[in-house]
């Protein structure tokens, strides 16, 4: 499979799926999303999967078990990507993300001790302001109003102790390069330029049983 881009009728499928998240409309345009939504993602799950590990599309379906929102359908498709990172095409165009953005308990707790030690969380620092450096957000999620208990008032890294997720997140609004192969460069750059993040996670964090990998 080679990757060529998604046409704008993609994008213009989620523009319709927010203003009619319905069964009837999704049954309509199902064979559509399979072909010119779904398969082109797939593509490029397979053209990164030699340097980022195979990939997954999530479901299109929500679970509304406990939402009071019943939609039945998300209106953007998501994928993971093994050796980590998240993409995202939605009516707002192609996004993707990289890093923890929802950290497990056991994560929270080896995430503040290796922000809070010199060496490791100055190293966090220098990544963040790397990452930001290259026009890429890096963003705290979940993050704490009061001070992390046992952790100084002062202390030097207080904002990134606060948080209970962080990722670096890029999005490109619709333009006609996102029906080419130019997506997948554009990707390929978000990837290589926040890997660093997603490496001091990997050695600092690490994985959890429960599991909250972007």
């Amino acid at each position: 499979m080679t990757f060529h881009g998604w046409p704008s009728e993609a994008l213009e499928f989620y523009d319709g799926l927010t203003a009619d998240n319905s069964k009837t409309y999704w049954t309509a345009h199902q064979q559509f999303y399979e072909e010119r939504v779904r398969r082109p993602m797939e593509e490029l799950l397979a053209a990164l999967e030699p340097e980022f590990g195979a990939g997954k599309i999530f479901r299109p379906y929500r679970d509304v078990r406990f939402s009071k929102d019943k939609s039945p359908y998300k209106t953007h498709l998501g994928a993971r990507l093994e050796a980590g990172g998240y993409l995202q095409l939605s009516g707002a165009g192609l996004a993707a993300g990289s890093g923890l953005w929802r950290m497990e308990s056991d994560q929270i707790e080896r995430y503040r001790r290796a922000v809070a030690d010199d060496r490791t969380g100055t190293e966090l620092v220098g990544i963040i302001d790397g990452i930001e450096g290259e026009r890429i957000g890096v963003h705290g999620h979940g993050s704490l109003k009061t001070v992390p208990r046992g952790y100084a008032k002062d202390h030097p890294r207080l904002d990134l102790l606060r948080h209970k997720g962080l990722t670096a997140w890029q999005e490109w609004e619709p333009a006609p390069w996102l029906g080419t192969a130019a997506a997948q460069k554009r990707v390929v750059e978000f990837l290589r330029k926040s890997r660093p993040l997603r490496e001091w996670f990997d050695q600092h964090v690490r994985s959890s049983e429960a599991g909250a990998a972007t």
